[in-house]
C-alpha cells in the first residue's frame, strides 16, 4: 500500500497522479499572491492546497519566492506518523524547512535585501527574550519557532515571509539546491563544534544517512586527521568514500553491538577520538561509548529512540564527554563559506529531483518514505 493511500482525500498515491489539484489552476494575475502549498492534514494526508497569503509584507520581512526546497527525515516522520515526539499535526501545515529562494518583496524596514537577491532561509526563529537566547544558545530556546514544527507553516510553497535577518544571500557560484542543503549542513557544522573536531582528531560517524554524510562532509572541512562512518544498510558508503571517508564500514552482518565496536577498534585500535551517533538507538549510543577512545567525546545527533538503554558507566570509568546536539546557532554564514570555498561537496547527496506540483510532491514523499527501496538519499524540489 502507498503511504499515502490512508488519507480519504488523497486516495492511493498513484490514483492522485493526473487528477484535478485542490488548489486554483487560474493564472496568476487573478491574484498576484497565490500560494499553492503541500500541507499535511494528518498522517498520510498530504495534500496540494493554497495558503492565504498577505497582499503587504511585514516591515522586517522579506518575502522569498522557494526556488529548492529538500525533504528532511522529520518531515517523512510527520507523514508517517502525524507527530514526532510531542509535536503533533491537529491542524493542516505545511511541511519543509530545507530552503532556498529568490526575494520577490521586501519590507519598508529592510535594508540589507532586496528584490532579486538570492538567499538560504533559516527555519528557526527565537522569541530573543529568554535566557538561552540572549546568552547566543538560541537554539535552546523553548519558544522557538521553527519551520514545520507544529504549529509552525513549513517552506514547501510558493512563497514565504520571513525575517530578513534569518535570510543569507547567496553567492552567485551557488545554486538554489545548495542553498537548501545550508540548513542540514548546520546541522553537522554545530555537531562538529560541539565535539571539538579539528585537525588530528579521528572521528567515527554513527549512520549513513542524510545527516551522516553531512556529519562527515563537515568533519573533513573542519579538518579531521581520518574520518569512519558507519551503516548496516550499506547502500550509502559508496556516496560516503565519495565524499572522503578513510573508512566506510558495512555493518549489515553485524549481529551484535560487540561487533560493531570491533569493526571500529579495527580501524581506530585505540578508539576514536570523537563519535557521532547519528542514528540514536540503545544499540548506537552503547557502541559510541564502548567504541569511543578513553577520555573521548560522544555526541548524540541521532533521535531514533525517546528513551535509551545504554552502559553510561563507561562515561565515568573512561572519563568520556557524552553530549548532545541540538538545531543550531549561527552556523550558516559558515556554511555558505565552505560551500563556495568549494570545500564540502553536496551533488553526491541528491538522488532525486522533482518539479513543483501536486504530482511531483507526493511522488518526492513516495521516493523518501521508501528509501530502503528507492535509494533516495536526499529528494530535492526544485523549481
Amino acid at each position: 500500500m502507498s503511504l499515502l493511500s490512508r488519507s480519504r482525500l488523497t486516495s492511493p498515491l498513484m490514483a492522485l497522479v493526473g487528477q484535478r489539484c485542490l488548489v486554483s489552476t487560474a493564472p496568476d494575475s487573478l491574484n498576484s499572491w497565490h500560494n499553492p502549498a503541500a500541507m499535511l492534514h494528518g498522517a498520510g494526508d498530504l495534500r496540494f492546497e493554497n495558503l492565504p497569503t498577505a497582499d503587504v509584507v511585514a516591515p522586517n520581512n522579506v518575502r522569498v519566492q522557494m526556488r529548492a526546497v529538500g525533504i528532511c527525515g522529520s518531515d517523512v516522520h510527520f507523514l508517517k506518523n502525524g507527530r514526532m515526539g510531542s509535536f503533533v499535526i491537529t491542524e493542516p501545515l505545511v511541511v519543509g524547512h530545507e530552503s532556498a529562494g529568490e526575494v520577490v518583496q521586501a519590507g519598508s524596514a529592510v535594508t540589507r535585501l532586496k528584490e532579486g537577491d538570492r538567499v538560504a532561509l533559516e527555519p528557526g526563529l527565537p522569541c530573543w527574550s529568554h535566557k538561552m537566547s540572549r546568552e547566543g544558545r538560541y537554539n535552546l530556546d523553548p519558544n522557538i519557532k521553527f519551520f514545520s514544527l507544529p504549529p509552525v507553516h513549513g517552506a514547501l510553497r510558493k512563497f514565504v515571509d520571513h525575517p530578513a535577518d534569518f535570510c543569507f544571500k547567496l553567492p552567485d557560484c551557488l545554486t538554489f539546491e545548495q542553498g537548501a542543503l545550508v540548513e542540514p549542513l548546520s546541522i553537522a557544522v554545530h555537531a562538529c563544534r560541539r565535539a571539538g573536531v579539528g585537525p588530528g582528531k579521528k572521528v567515527a560517524i554513527l549512520g549513513a544517512g542524510p545527516i551522516g554524510l553531512m556529519m562527515l562532509a563537515a568533519a573533513k572541512a573542519f579538518s579531521a586527521s581520518s574520518v569512519a562512518i558507519t551503516d548496516i544498510r550499506p547502500g550509502n558508503l559508496p556516496v560516503a568514500q565519495t565524499l572522503g571517508a578513510k573508512f566506510a564500514l558495512d555493518q549489515s552482518k553485524a549481529v551484535s553491538t560487540a561487533e560493531n565496536v570491533e569493526a571500529i577498534r579495527a580501524v581506530f585500535p585505540e578508539g576514536p577520538d570523537i563519535v557521532i551517533d547519528c542514528v540514536g538507538f540503545s544499540s548506537t549510543i552503547t557502541t559510541a561509548l564502548q567504541a569511543v577512545a578513553s577520555g573521548g567525546t560522544v555526541v548524540q545527533v541521532g533521535l531514533g529512540e525517546d528513551t535509551c538503554c545504554a552502559p553510561t558507566m563507561q562515561t565515568v570509568f573512561k572519563e568520556i564527554n557524552f553530549t548532545g546536539s541540538w538545531l543550531y546557532t549561527n552556523t550558516f554564514p559558515l556554511c555558505i563559506s565552505l560551500l563556495e570555498e568549494g570545500k564540502i561537496q553536496t551533488e553526491p547527496l541528491i538522488t532525486h529531483r522533482l518539479g513543483f506540483s501536486e504530482e511531483e510532491i507526493l511522488k518526492g514523499f513516495q521516493i523518501a518514505s521508501t528509501s530502503a527501496t528507492t535509494g533516495a538519499i536526499k529528494v530535492m524540489f526544485s523549481w
